[in-house]
């Protein structure tokens, strides 16, 4: 991903750099923050399920399964590498691209 933009398109898919704040009161988009994008989820970091949660929650956003989503790199991280397969919908607002 460059440097400059939290996303890019390759092909179909589009790859998001993400920084995610778990045990956030709610699931939701806030803005970009340095070269990533910041979202939080409610689930804790524990045992993988705020990785999961964060999939799930992204699938549901953009509009795709579950299988559609795919994350790349950030395992034990905030930091993530996200690839949406053919996104249907684009939920973060345009002022934020």
């Amino acid at each position: 991903m460059t440097t400059d933009s939290w996303y890019h398109w390759e092909g179909n898919d589009l790859l998001l750099s993400l920084r995610v704040q778990p045990r956030a009161g709610r699931d939701g988009f806030i803005g970009p923050h340095g070269g990533s994008y910041k979202v939080r989820i409610t689930a804790p970091p524990v045992d993988g399920k705020a990785n999961a949660h964060l999939l799930r929650f992204l699938a549901k956003a953009f509009g795709v399964s579950r299988e559609a989503v795919t994350l790349m790199t950030g395992e034990c991280s905030r930091n993530k590498g996200i690839r949406i397969h053919a996104p249907r919908k684009l939920p973060i607002p345009a002022e934020h691209h």
